[in-house]
């Protein structure tokens, strides 16, 4: 049986493009490229690149990049961005719970939720950080977006997400946030790239600052720094706060 975000991809490609979350790639790999000094070596693994729009802005600016999603959908387009751009991106297929690489790579990104925080246990989200762990070299880095758990406690997570709606995007409904597990149960309804109509039973975890960092010292990582995360705008001058509903986490790998 196929979760939630796996048929949530299929064929939603050109319309996750038009997705307002998906507008801030410029301002967010200024971010990324500041954050490795400029260093056109550094070889990036990007988890659940979806239509490798961060992969695709990253090699424009030279650096080498690997990017992985479960979606056939979302590569297909990431793939033939890059074709029109005439980048070399390898592009693959890959399940985020379920990786070989072994320090391989100098970064690791997640950016809006890319994979992490998407899936349906805390031990498959998990997996993912310790194959991001596995995947990194010594002193490589770990940055990535997640679900603030602050967030909901003080807002409503449908009238969030339904703020400042595009005709065409998603709508989101009957928002119901679960304190004991944080996970925040809902209806996601869209029009896929083919003119089909979906309305999808999701549910997402949202994470506190305190369980992020425990995970991550866990598998080893240092320097685990935590501020807000704003669309196109990442700062580490951002302090995470109870309105801002994701954060920005970055780490080191021991």
């Amino acid at each position: 049986m196929k979760q939630w975000y796996e048929e949530l991809f299929e064929n939603y490609a050109i319309k996750y493009d038009r997705e307002k979350f998906t507008q801030g790639t410029i301002g967010e790999c200024d971010f990324i490229e500041k954050e490795i000094n400029y260093d056109r070596n550094t070889k990036i693994l990007d988890l659940g690149c979806g239509t490798g729009r961060h992969s695709i802005e990253l090699a424009t600016r030279g650096y080498q990049v690997v990017g992985i999603d479960l979606s056939e959908s979302l590569l297909k387009r990431a793939k033939q961005k890059a074709l029109e751009r005439n980048l070399q991106i390898d592009f693959q297929k890959r399940d985020a719970r379920n990786l070989s690489f072994f320090e391989e790579f100098d970064l690791v990104i997640m950016i809006c939720e890319g994979a992490f925080s998407l899936m349906e246990t805390d031990e498959m989200n998990f997996q993912i950080l310790q194959n991001s762990a596995n995947a990194l070299k010594s002193n490589g880095k770990l940055i990535f977006t997640t679900l603030n758990g602050l967030f909901p406690l003080f807002h409503s997570v449908k009238d969030f997400l339904n703020s400042d709606l595009q005709s065409g995007n998603a709508t989101y409904d009957r928002n119901s946030f679960d304190l004991m597990s944080f996970r925040d149960f809902g209806t996601i309804c869209i029009q896929d790239d083919l003119g089909n109509k979906k309305e999808l039973q999701c549910n997402e975890r949202y994470y506190v600052p305190s369980e992020i960092t425990w995970l991550l010292k866990t598998l080893k990582f240092k320097n685990i720094d935590i501020f807000g995360a704003k669309l196109g705008a990442f700062s580490r001058s951002d302090r995470l706060s109870t309105e801002d509903y994701e954060m920005l986490v970055i780490a080191n790998k021991s």
